[in-house]
């Protein structure tokens, strides 16, 4: 089965779906090919250049348009703005060079899956499509609008009719949260029948809890050259240190706690805007940003897992490596938390300061992150992810095999 995978952008150093889902469906088998512009993951944000620019270089990327990576094929193409959307140039001869039996979008509205959805009577494969945005990141989600509003009008006809026209021409459209697939069937002209939802994954490679004594000795002198005591209470955070995140909400729950004569200490990894301010904490140790597979270490030094705010993918490896969460309410999704972390309210800092109370007992972080980690491996593994998508190609593929015995019957 060849698979091409599209996507706007490709991070090596990032566990993102990109580069982690290819991996494994190469590993059930198939031939995998992703093809991405040389644009670096987030290039869109406000807050870029703070954020991200020092980690995300996509030199090698445009140095070497075609190559052999963990197993699948990245082909860099370039791009240009058309109609103020991101569209890549020479996607449909790609396409037709590689003649895949599945194309799989990792958006369901935009250039990349419309040329797709187009392409697809032409070359003749089967496509599926991705819907990744969360209800906490799109503010029409909480709204009530009419339909003749300004703001609504202009969501219909550049996303909804767009987004429909490739609905009708793919087999399934996969949000990783039931917010992410009530937002791709109300806002982005996913068919509803169409919509499945399919969590993200982790990889079990890299991100797995202290199991043996050599990793007991590494997190006691990881912990030891980062700082830290062997009774404190190490809570991390990874990612973006914007303004929306607001990873200092965190730094100030453990000053908190600490002047309260409680041994919380803080690990930040990352960078952004508020990085500088985290750092002025003392209870606080700061690191930038880093390749994933050099994470686990850190997340096994640590003792929570705190992300105040928004969505991370981050807490799923997190709990893989052991540590119980601590998620705010303003996310929808919380199937990846229940039984083995605890909900704060959203930028309220007393309660996060009592959330976190809540862990001092070390047999609750022991017994909740016991079961995190149980519930990534046996659940939330990128292997049993892809090995789903790959039953899903398959069917669809079948389905066409059929159809064209019965034409080719008919025409006998």
């Amino acid at each position: 089965m060849k698979i091409v995978i599209l996507t706007e952008t490709f991070g090596k150093n990032m566990s993102y779906l990109g580069s982690m889902l290819p991996k494994y469906l190469v590993r059930g088998g198939a031939d995998v090919h992703v093809l991405t512009l040389e644009l670096s993951p987030y290039y869109y944000m406000k807050d870029y250049q703070d954020t991200y620019s020092k980690f995300n270089r996509q030199t090698d990327l445009i140095d070497c348009p075609v190559e052999v990576y963990d197993g699948y094929t990245i082909h860099t193409l370039p791009h240009k703005k058309l109609f103020g959307y991101v569209y890549m140039k020479g996607e449909l001869k790609k396409l037709r060079e590689l003649s895949p039996d599945i194309v799989y979008s990792l958006t369901a509205i935009g250039w990349l899956p419309l040329i797709a959805a187009l392409a697809r009577p032409i070359i003749g494969y089967k496509l599926f499509t991705g819907s990744h945005t969360t209800a906490s990141t799109f503010p029409m989600a909480h709204k009530k609008i009419p339909i003749w509003n300004k703001e609504r009008l202009k969501c219909f006809f550049m996303r909804f009719i767009p987004g429909r026209i490739v609905s009708l021409a793919s087999e399934k459209c996969y949000g990783p949260t039931k917010d992410c697939a009530e937002i791709a069937w109300r806002f982005f002209g996913v068919q509803r029948r169409k919509v499945e939802v399919l969590h993200l994954g982790v990889d079990t490679d890299y991100f797995f809890p202290v199991n043996s004594s050599i990793l007991l000795n590494e997190r006691m002198r990881l912990r030891s050259e980062l700082g830290f005591c062997k009774d404190e209470i190490v809570c991390v955070y990874s990612g973006k240190m914007t303004e929306v995140k607001n990873a200092v909400i965190l730094a100030k729950a453990i000053d908190r706690l600490r002047s309260e004569g409680y041994p919380y200490r803080g690990l930040f990894i990352g960078d952004g805007v508020q990085k500088e301010e985290i750092a002025r904490h003392d209870s606080c140790v700061v690191l930038d940003f880093m390749p994933y597979q050099s994470l686990a270490r850190y997340y096994r030094a640590a003792d929570i897992g705190v992300w105040p705010t928004n969505e991370s993918t981050s807490t799923l490896d997190a709990a893989a490596c052991g540590l119980p969460l601590v998620v705010s309410d303003g996310i929808v999704y919380r199937e990846h938390v229940e039984g083995n972390g605890l909900v704060c309210k959203m930028n309220n800092l007393e309660d996060l300061v009592n959330t976190l109370h809540a862990y001092l007992d070390p047999k609750t972080r022991k017994q909740l992150g016991d079961a995190g980690a149980l519930k990534m491996a046996r659940h939330f593994s990128w292997e049993s992810v892809a090995k789903r998508r790959l039953g899903d190609f398959g069917v669809a593929l079948n389905s066409r095999k059929h159809i064209d015995s019965v034409r080719d019957q008919t025409r006998g």
